[in-house]
């Protein structure tokens, strides 16, 4: 079979499974896990075939018009290099684990049909982005993400949580799209064509007439699938939905898709400086403001979220240096290892009986209870936080590495103010990163309390899974040397100074995070417990401590009564009372109450956008109403008025009819007289 033929199943047989398994989900359920599993594996490893083949070698290339425009055409075409090739086997590979994994999480779910159909059109959607060689075609995947986003996140759609987190994501990702869309049909008719090769062919003769508008336009397209500031608020509320669909969210589909779309048409935002310099803020702002907002969430998937929206702010960092091939390889190695921690916190909810940070460091042994999630969680977190030799210290370094290069002058494919804001903010947001992965470790695995409950051994379903995910987040690094073969030929290898810089932020920040907390321990052992004696000594107490107290309880049970953990944990645990030993109060400071909120942007965006549009639909209709209404209104009662007064002279008098008939005649006679007799005098 040839490789071309292999690529189009890849994309097509998630899709012909999620078709299946919502025409059989009701009628046949005996089939919904095959439907879900088989296809999405058999997928992945027809990925793998393809990347084989392909080898990182010339690209793959071939199209067929879809449809005649009478303008600029649309093909369907594939176009598979390295990057494409590579990116696949991370979809299929991550989809296949999220699909296993599925099965013991969501074993008892009423709605599991549809939601694994879900996950398998979602797959086949990314797949189909990250193959398509015509512009038009990958923006059908790309809308078909959103729309799947928007059912999979409201999968518990019973709660308003769910409700409202799945339309934030869809409207926010819509708003992005807006001018996404008006870029691209700039960017197509600039090129007179739809399809990449060409596109990459006209930039590259000097063909684009206006980079700097069409560049700024997909970048807010990208800003909203990819979760970067201003539009990244929809990611951390969309932690409502089942903890599986964050791992596929986060890891390889939906917010990898906009880091994607712009290393595989980097040379358009290349040819505008200006637009480079605006990603490069835009991804400085976003690392250090999820990294800060990350060390305040009390909730271990909003942790989790703040996360991925800061890594991926490195890897749209990487590409306002105009390194594609840094930000590809974080996009690799991050989706292992970002995989492994949702689907390793979801072991932990599934454990503990809730979301909270601060509940789970108030049980003693969780660690022991849960052995594979502790093992490898502690490799994931390892990993995020960069520290050598887990894959995310080498794909971290190769963004810093590039940032300096832009920095100092040596490369000259990017502004050297943006070299210096992304590895400013890389180094800091590396600190922030170890700080934040190191207070989650050990919040969640080193409590002290009363014992945490044993449910006994995990389903290997979702155990398996983690040690398999575990194996790229040790070695991928290991990859680096041949991967700039598979990629544009540049070195991915770290330097001595962007390793000393970022390794000895990450374990300033560790360290730091270690001390506070072992400080927060032994306040918190000395804190007395809540209830009637907190009650009787709550007036003694200071006011912040109390206030602290009491956040963090109020947390713990909201996270505790989540729909997700009433769906996936063994029993409903009391939640335990009391301070919770967090180091990110003191790391914080006054800052933490801003930063555990976002920094209020949803505030801000209520306040100018929301409350705004709202009073302007109250006003519309108000004017539909009172004015609009009146008129038609009106219109219908003179209407019927005048049918009145017509019903009254229908009579049924055949004589009174003859009558006015004559009448008439007679005045007609009448008037046509007189006329006559004015035009012959004139």
């Amino acid at each position: 079979m040839s490789t071309t033929t292999l690529a189009v199943l890849v994309p097509l047989l998630p899709f012909l499974g999620a078709v299946a398994g919502l025409l059989l989900g009701r009628t046949a359920p005996g089939f919904v896990r095959p439907l879900a599993i088989l296809p999405t594996l058999t997928a992945a490893v027809l990925a793998v075939t393809v990347a084989v083949r392909q080898g990182g070698g010339q690209p793959i290339s071939t199209a067929t018009e879809l449809t005649p425009t009478g303008s600029v055409p649309i093909d369907l075409s594939l176009y598979i290099d390295g990057f494409a090739a590579l990116v696949a086997v991370l979809v299929g590979v991550v989809a296949t684990c999220v699909q296993l994994y599925s099965t013991a999480y969501l074993r008892e779910d009423p709605r599991y049909p549809s939601y694994a159909a879900l996950v398998s059109l979602f797959t086949s959607a990314m797949l189909l982005v990250v193959y398509s060689g015509d512009l038009m075609v990958l923006l059908v995947g790309w809308e078909v993400m959103g729309i799947c986003s928007y059912f999979l996140v409201g999968h518990y759609w019973e709660t308003e949580a769910a409700r409202s987190a799945s339309l934030k994501a869809f409207l926010v990702t819509k708003l992005g799209d807006v001018p996404f869309l008006i870029g691209l049909f700039a960017l197509a008719t600039d090129a007179g064509s739809f399809r990449i090769t060409k596109i990459l062919g006209t930039v590259a003769a000097g063909g684009l007439d206006h980079p700097t508008l069409i560049a700024l336009l997909l970048l807010a397209g990208v800003a909203g699938k990819s979760a970067q500031f201003p539009l990244h608020t929809w990611l951390p509320d969309a932690m409502a939905g089942p903890t599986p669909v964050s791992a596929l969210i986060h890891a390889a589909t939906m917010v990898a898709a906009g880091v994607y779309f712009i290393a595989r048409l980097l040379p358009v935002f290349a040819a505008s400086a200006a637009a480079l310099v605006v990603m490069a803020v835009m991804a400085a702002v976003t690392m250090v403001g999820s990294g800060l907002a990350a060390l305040a969430q009390d909730d271990i998937k909003r942790v989790l979220a703040y996360s991925t929206i800061g890594q991926l702010a490195y890897m749209t960092g990487a590409l306002a240096v105009a390194d594609r091939s840094a930000a590809v390889f974080h996009l690799l190695s991050h989706g292992a290892f970002k995989a492994l921690l949702f689907l390793g916190a979801g072991v932990i909810i599934h454990a503990a009986g809730t979301n909270s940070l601060a509940a789970m460091s108030r049980m003693d042994g969780l660690a022991k209870r849960i052995p594979d999630a502790f093992w490898t969680m502690t490799i994931a977190l390892l990993a995020l936080a960069a520290i050598p030799p887990f894959a995310g210290f080498f794909s971290k370094e190769a963004v810093l590495v590039a940032a300096e290069q832009a920095a100092t002058g040596h490369s000259d494919a990017a502004p050297a103010a943006a070299g210096w804001l992304v590895l400013a903010a890389g180094v800091l947001t590396a600190l922030l990163t170890a700080a934040y992965a190191a207070r989650l470790w050990l919040m969640a695995f080193r409590g002290r309390g009363a014992a945490a409950p044993d449910h006994g051994k995990e389903p290997i379903a979702m155990t398996g899974v983690l040690w398999l995910l575990a194996v790229p987040s040790v070695a991928f690094g290991l990859a680096a040397d041949p991967l700039a073969d598979w990629f544009d030929g540049r070195a991915l290898t770290p330097t001595l100074a962007t390793s000393v810089l970022g390794t000895g932020a990450a374990f300033i920040g560790a360290m730091l995070t270690y001390a506070l907390w072992q400080r927060a321990t032994a306040k918190a052992a000395t804190a007395p417990a809540a209830g009637p004696a907190r009650a009787a000594t709550a007036a003694e107490e200071p006011a912040a401590v109390a206030a602290a107290v009491s956040a963090a309880t109020a947390a713990a049970e909201s996270a505790a009564e989540t729909p997700e953990v009433a769906e996936v944990t063994h029993e409903h645990p009391a939640v335990p009372a009391g301070p919770a030993a967090d180091p990110a109060r003191a790391l914080l400071g006054p800052l933490h109450r801003h930063a555990a909120a976002g920094f209020h942007l949803d505030a801000v965006y209520d306040r100018l956008f929301v409350r705004p549009v709202r009073a302007a639909a109250r006003l519309v209709g108000f004017l539909d109403r009172e004015v609009v209404d009146t008129y038609v209104r009106g219109a219908g009662t003179g209407t019927r008025l005048l049918g009145g007064l017509v019903r009254r002279a229908q009579t049924g008098n055949v004589q009174s009819y003859l009558s006015a008939l004559l009448a008439g005649a007679v005045v007609l006679a009448i008037a046509t007289a007189v006329l006559a007799n004015v035009n012959a005098g004139s």
